[in-house]
Protein backbone atom coordinates (compact mmCIF):
# COMPACT_ATOMS: atom_id res chain seq x y z
CA UNK A 1 0.00 0.00 0.00
CA UNK A 2 1.40 3.24 -1.10
CA UNK A 3 1.76 5.36 2.05
CA UNK A 4 2.83 8.89 0.22
CA UNK A 5 -0.23 10.30 0.24
CA UNK A 6 -2.38 13.33 1.38
CA UNK A 7 -5.82 13.59 2.10
CA UNK A 8 -7.70 16.07 0.60
CA UNK A 9 -10.63 18.30 1.54
CA UNK A 10 -12.91 15.91 -0.42
CA UNK A 11 -11.48 12.53 1.14
CA UNK A 12 -9.39 11.72 -1.94
CA UNK A 13 -6.06 10.15 -1.16
CA UNK A 14 -3.73 12.07 -3.27
CA UNK A 15 0.06 10.76 -3.88
CA UNK A 16 1.55 14.64 -5.06
CA UNK A 17 4.43 12.22 -6.44
CA UNK A 18 2.57 9.71 -8.60
CA UNK A 19 -0.52 11.91 -9.12
CA UNK A 20 -3.10 10.99 -11.49
CA UNK A 21 -5.63 12.76 -13.93
CA UNK A 22 -8.60 11.04 -11.91
CA UNK A 23 -7.57 12.15 -8.31
CA UNK A 24 -7.49 16.08 -9.19
CA UNK A 25 -10.39 17.89 -8.13
CA UNK A 26 -11.49 21.63 -8.53
CA UNK A 27 -13.36 21.39 -5.79
CA UNK A 28 -10.32 20.62 -3.86
CA UNK A 29 -8.03 23.32 -5.67
CA UNK A 30 -10.45 25.62 -5.20
CA UNK A 31 -11.05 25.24 -1.47
CA UNK A 32 -6.96 24.36 -0.22
CA UNK A 33 -6.05 27.65 -2.36
CA UNK A 34 -8.59 29.47 -0.72
CA UNK A 35 -7.06 28.70 3.10
CA UNK A 36 -3.30 29.47 1.78
CA UNK A 37 -2.25 32.51 2.44
CA UNK A 38 0.03 34.48 -0.11
CA UNK A 39 3.56 35.69 0.68
CA UNK A 40 4.03 32.77 3.56
CA UNK A 41 1.80 35.21 5.70
CA UNK A 42 4.02 38.29 5.73
CA UNK A 43 1.59 40.76 5.22
CA UNK A 44 -0.94 42.95 6.79
CA UNK A 45 -4.05 41.01 6.51
CA UNK A 46 -5.20 37.15 5.56
CA UNK A 47 -5.15 37.40 1.08
CA UNK A 48 -5.22 33.65 -0.03
CA UNK A 49 -3.40 31.91 -3.04
CA UNK A 50 -7.10 31.54 -4.24
CA UNK A 51 -7.72 35.15 -4.64
CA UNK A 52 -4.66 35.62 -6.31
CA UNK A 53 -5.24 33.80 -8.56
CA UNK A 54 -8.94 35.00 -9.34
CA UNK A 55 -7.02 38.77 -9.77
CA UNK A 56 -4.18 36.87 -12.34
CA UNK A 57 -7.57 35.47 -14.51
CA UNK A 58 -9.10 38.90 -14.05
CA UNK A 59 -6.16 40.85 -15.45
CA UNK A 60 -6.16 38.36 -18.32
CA UNK A 61 -9.55 38.84 -19.21
CA UNK A 62 -9.48 42.52 -19.14
CA UNK A 63 -6.58 42.30 -21.17
CA UNK A 64 -8.31 40.53 -23.81
CA UNK A 65 -6.34 37.22 -23.58
CA UNK A 66 -8.70 33.88 -24.35
CA UNK A 67 -10.91 32.23 -21.74
CA UNK A 68 -7.99 29.45 -22.01
CA UNK A 69 -5.43 31.63 -20.89
CA UNK A 70 -7.40 33.07 -18.35
CA UNK A 71 -8.43 29.81 -16.92
CA UNK A 72 -4.69 28.92 -17.28
CA UNK A 73 -3.93 32.12 -15.09
CA UNK A 74 -6.96 31.05 -12.65
CA UNK A 75 -5.21 27.31 -12.01
CA UNK A 76 -1.37 28.31 -12.82
CA UNK A 77 -0.65 27.89 -8.80
CA UNK A 78 -3.21 24.55 -8.58
CA UNK A 79 -0.40 22.32 -7.91
CA UNK A 80 -0.01 24.05 -4.50
CA UNK A 81 -3.11 23.10 -3.48
CA UNK A 82 -1.68 19.39 -3.46
CA UNK A 83 2.09 20.44 -2.53
CA UNK A 84 1.59 23.50 -0.70
CA UNK A 85 4.21 26.60 -1.35
CA UNK A 86 7.84 27.50 -0.75
CA UNK A 87 8.81 30.65 -0.81
CA UNK A 88 10.91 32.16 -4.28
CA UNK A 89 14.21 32.11 -2.48
CA UNK A 90 14.46 28.58 -1.64
CA UNK A 91 11.89 27.22 -4.21
CA UNK A 92 15.11 28.27 -6.93
CA UNK A 93 17.62 26.47 -4.38
CA UNK A 94 15.59 22.86 -4.83
CA UNK A 95 15.90 21.74 -8.53
CA UNK A 96 14.09 18.32 -7.48
CA UNK A 97 10.59 20.33 -5.70
CA UNK A 98 10.66 22.68 -8.68
CA UNK A 99 10.57 19.03 -11.36
CA UNK A 100 7.81 17.58 -8.96
CA UNK A 101 5.71 20.95 -9.12
CA UNK A 102 6.21 21.12 -13.07
CA UNK A 103 5.44 17.94 -13.40
CA UNK A 104 2.31 17.90 -11.34
CA UNK A 105 1.30 21.51 -12.43
CA UNK A 106 1.49 20.22 -16.04
CA UNK A 107 -0.91 17.15 -15.08
CA UNK A 108 -3.34 19.28 -13.97
CA UNK A 109 -3.00 21.95 -16.98
CA UNK A 110 -3.98 18.66 -18.95
CA UNK A 111 -6.87 17.27 -16.72
CA UNK A 112 -8.47 20.46 -17.39
CA UNK A 113 -7.00 20.95 -21.02
CA UNK A 114 -4.54 23.49 -21.00
CA UNK A 115 -1.86 21.81 -22.83
CA UNK A 116 -0.57 22.54 -25.19
CA UNK A 117 0.41 26.02 -24.05
CA UNK A 118 2.41 27.78 -26.34
CA UNK A 119 5.81 28.85 -24.65
CA UNK A 120 4.79 32.86 -25.08
CA UNK A 121 1.41 31.70 -23.52
CA UNK A 122 3.25 30.59 -20.06
CA UNK A 123 5.42 33.74 -20.73
CA UNK A 124 1.83 35.73 -20.14
CA UNK A 125 0.88 34.25 -17.06
CA UNK A 126 4.13 34.39 -16.07
CA UNK A 127 3.93 38.07 -16.16
CA UNK A 128 0.32 38.41 -15.18
CA UNK A 129 1.62 36.21 -12.02
CA UNK A 130 4.63 38.90 -11.59
CA UNK A 131 2.41 41.96 -11.85
CA UNK A 132 -0.15 40.80 -9.38
CA UNK A 133 2.50 39.86 -7.08
CA UNK A 134 4.50 43.11 -7.12
CA UNK A 135 1.14 44.95 -6.57
CA UNK A 136 -0.30 42.63 -3.92
CA UNK A 137 3.20 43.47 -1.84
CA UNK A 138 2.87 47.08 -2.25
CA UNK A 139 -0.78 47.36 -0.97
CA UNK A 140 0.24 44.30 1.34
CA UNK A 141 3.44 45.18 3.09
CA UNK A 142 4.24 48.88 1.17
CA UNK A 143 7.27 47.05 -0.48
CA UNK A 144 7.94 47.66 -3.94
CA UNK A 145 9.78 44.24 -5.05
CA UNK A 146 11.17 45.39 -8.75
CA UNK A 147 12.71 48.25 -10.10
CA UNK A 148 10.36 48.83 -12.45
CA UNK A 149 6.54 49.37 -11.45
CA UNK A 150 4.31 46.60 -14.13
CA UNK A 151 1.94 47.55 -15.55
CA UNK A 152 -1.99 45.93 -15.42
CA UNK A 153 -4.69 46.78 -16.55
CA UNK A 154 -7.54 45.63 -13.88
CA UNK A 155 -7.91 46.80 -10.67
CA UNK A 156 -7.16 43.94 -8.44
CA UNK A 157 -9.50 43.02 -5.32
CA UNK A 158 -6.51 42.90 -2.48
CA UNK A 159 -9.30 43.47 0.24
CA UNK A 160 -9.35 40.76 2.87
CA UNK A 161 -12.41 38.31 2.13
CA UNK A 162 -13.69 35.26 3.91
CA UNK A 163 -12.33 31.91 2.20
CA UNK A 164 -15.69 30.66 1.80
CA UNK A 165 -16.52 33.55 -0.61
CA UNK A 166 -13.28 33.27 -2.08
CA UNK A 167 -13.88 29.41 -2.39
CA UNK A 168 -16.91 30.05 -4.73
CA UNK A 169 -16.07 32.52 -6.23
CA UNK A 170 -12.75 30.85 -7.56
CA UNK A 171 -15.39 27.70 -8.57
CA UNK A 172 -17.58 30.22 -10.48
CA UNK A 173 -15.21 31.38 -12.29
CA UNK A 174 -13.72 27.58 -13.47
CA UNK A 175 -16.99 26.66 -14.53
CA UNK A 176 -17.72 30.12 -16.41
CA UNK A 177 -14.37 29.14 -18.25
CA UNK A 178 -14.31 25.40 -18.27
CA UNK A 179 -17.70 25.62 -20.19
CA UNK A 180 -15.74 27.04 -23.46
CA UNK A 181 -12.28 25.86 -23.04
CA UNK A 182 -13.06 22.67 -21.51
CA UNK A 183 -14.61 19.18 -22.97
CA UNK A 184 -15.64 18.12 -19.83
CA UNK A 185 -16.27 20.94 -17.08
Amino acid sequence: MNKDFIITFSKQRFSPLQAKAEDIDIVDIAHALSLMCRANGHIRHFYSVAQHCLNCAAEAGVRGLSEKLQLACLLHDASEAYISDITRPIKRSLPQYLAFEEVLQNQIFDKFELIPLKEEEHVLVKEIDDALLYYELLELMREEIFEERPAISSIPDLEQRDFLEVKEAFLKEYERLAETVCRQP
